[in-house]
């Protein structure tokens, strides 16, 4: 019986850590990267705005936009 019990808790213990280190997906990448750069945010509806003083960015569900300022 205590084999089973350690066995279970092990397990749960290395699906948790490793459920943990995943990957970010390219959304939250880029949405990571302007937070860094201190990007104003706009919600609106499906579609994520972030603009900083050098790039704006739109997210939707379907794809990232990025476009430089001159």
């Amino acid at each position: 019986m205590k084999k089973l019990i350690y066995t279970v808790l092990t397990l749960a213990v290395l699906t948790t850590s490793f459920m943990a280190c995943r990957e970010q997906s390219e959304k939250e990448e880029v949405m990571q990267e302007m937070k860094d750069e201190g990007a104003e945010v706009k919600v609106k509806d499906d579609k994520i705005k972030m603009e900083t003083e050098d790039k704006k960015v739109k997210i939707t569900d379907d794809e990232i936009k990025t476009k430089e300022k001159s």
